[in-house]
């Protein structure tokens, strides 16, 4: 999967330059492994990585 991923939210970010979720422009494409949370309310996985939307999110941000 390519895009970028915002260093605040881990949304991966597929075109633009800005997060579509919290805003930050502070986007890195330096990033492995990720999770698709299709049900953020009753899943489990999002609930431990405090994920509240539906998405894309990556799981390791490389420095």
């Amino acid at each position: 999967m390519e895009g970028k991923v915002c260093k605040a939210c881990r949304i991966i970010i597929t075109h633009g330059e800005k997060c579509p979720l919290c805003g930050s422009e502070d986007l890195t494409s330096k990033w492995s492994s990720y999770v698709v949370v299709l049900n953020a309310e009753k899943s489990a996985i999002a609930k431990k990585l405090d994920l509240k939307v539906n998405s894309t999110f990556a799981l390791n941000i490389k420095s």
